[in-house]
């Protein structure tokens, strides 16, 4: 049997990390570069993907590129799958984590915020898979690992397009699973569960009792880091999760098990 750390090693990989810029992406996409892969970074805006790119080349030595790509536009997305071929030869991990959140209650949002929450967390993530499918089946041994939450499973009163576009990821993830086994592409989700963000920190103002709440209820007592979210998007991108497909992992700890 090779050694546990080979098959943890993606070195000659090329992951593409949408919303890879901030959050649990760029912590993801550390993840992914410190086990040796070469990183694409797709984001909307410009500046802050230029600095992510900056930060990873100089800590791990990788091969890092930034593409600007707003992911709600479909018309985007396959030439976004084209350019990331055209500069680095090759995609075999797709992270797609780009997403947003509208707090509202359901009779108060317009159609358009629905809509954006939707476009950006559910759709996107089909047509990213979609687009870079013929990678990833010509690398032989392809990886997409989708960002859901929680509340792929879980809800909460003010939150139904973010619920209602998390579990369509959670189910997306199952059917690309089976449909794309036969290529050897293993399609997998991570729940995360609170994560300190800056999208959670809006939240936090937004909602006081929010903090105590998470806290409160979590079996480990504290908000999650980014970071956490790493070494699981790791396994799944790697030789180790070879046998593991249509799979949900939270990592939340234990928000979602606690009755």
């Amino acid at each position: 049997m090779e050694r546990i750390l080979d098959l943890f090693s993606l070195k000659g990989k090329v992951a593409v990390v949408t919303g890879g810029n901030g959050g649990i992406g760029k912590a993801i996409a550390r993840g992914l570069a410190a086990a040796g892969a070469d990183i694409v970074i797709a984001g909307r805006k410009q500046a802050k993907t230029a600095d992510t790119v900056g930060e990873l080349i100089k800590e791990f030595g990788t091969r890092v590129i930034g593409i600007e790509v707003d992911l709600k536009d479909p018309a985007q997305i396959s030439p976004f799958a084209v350019k990331v071929l055209e500069r680095m030869g090759r995609a075999d991990i797709l992270v797609n984590d780009a997403g947003m959140n509208i707090r509202k209650m359901p009779q108060d949002y317009a159609l358009a915020e629905w809509d954006d929450v939707i476009d950006t967390n559910l759709r996107s993530v089909f047509l990213c898979c979609n687009a870079f499918y013929p990678a990833l089946k010509n690398s032989k041994g392809g990886k997409i690992i989708n960002i859901g939450s929680i509340m792929s499973v879980l809800s909460a009163g003010n939150l139904a397009p973010y619920s209602a576009s998390k579990g369509g990821v959670l189910q997306l993830t199952k059917s690309l699973a089976i449909a794309w086994a036969p290529d050897n592409i293993q399609v997998n989700v991570i729940l995360p569960g609170y994560v300190s963000t800056e999208l959670t920190a809006q939240a936090k103002r937004d909602l006081p009792t929010l903090n105590d709440h998470v806290i409160a209820r979590t079996p480990a007592g504290r908000w999650g880091l980014p970071e956490d979210i790493a070494g699981a998007a790791v396994f799944l991108a790697s030789r180790a999760s070879d046998y593991v497909t249509g799979a949900a992992l939270p990592v939340d700890g234990g928000f979602s098990v606690l009755a």
